[in-house]
């Protein structure tokens, strides 16, 4: 079994409420000092094997397999999470800009209000990746044809007389 899905396993397991809430809390409490990490030091790209960067993290490899699908989609070369061994070679070059985009979407705001962000982003662009966030997010209906209007399927007939006639 990949170190991958022994996380998603060890994730999805069934607890009472109170275990649940404890499980997470010290995963997003290290989740979050790795991310301390990463952004303090955010001009050094880490690499190395996945257990040495796992040490370096302070996290066992399978809870670090999962700390990397949680980023992996802001990296600059995703990881295949499923083929992850504790000696593959990995390099952490992270998109800045894509990974507060991703937590704004993941609604980690434990994560996107960490004050290490202000030597990276200025407050301007992360305005704008948070509008640009919204603006994305925001369902926007086309206009329906009224009865009189032009049929939209631009064959020139009045709507109720072309694709809004009733049968």
């Amino acid at each position: 079994m990949s170190l991958y899905s022994e996380w998603k396993e060890i994730a999805q397991q069934e607890r009472g409420a109170a275990e649940h809430d404890s499980f997470w809390k010290t995963y997003f409490g290290a989740e979050t000092e790795n991310y301390k990490k990463l952004l303090g030091d955010h001009t050094r790209v880490y690499a190395g094997t996945l257990a040495s960067l796992a040490e370096t993290f302070s996290m066992d490899p399978v809870t670090f397999a999962g700390f990397l699908d949680g980023i992996n989609t802001s990296l600059r070369d995703r990881l295949e999470l499923e083929s992850l061994e504790e000696g593959s070679e990995l390099s952490l070059g992270i998109d800045f800009e894509k990974l507060y985009y991703n937590m704004l979407d993941a609604k980690a705001d434990w994560l996107y209000t960490l004050p290490e962000w202000d030597a990276i982003l200025t407050p301007e662009r992360r305005r704008e990746i948070t509008k640009e966030f919204r603006s994305a997010k925001t369902f926007v209906s086309a206009a329906l044809a009224g009865r009189n209007d032009p049929c939209p399927c631009g064959s020139g007939k009045k709507y109720k007389n072309c694709c809004g006639k009733r049968a």
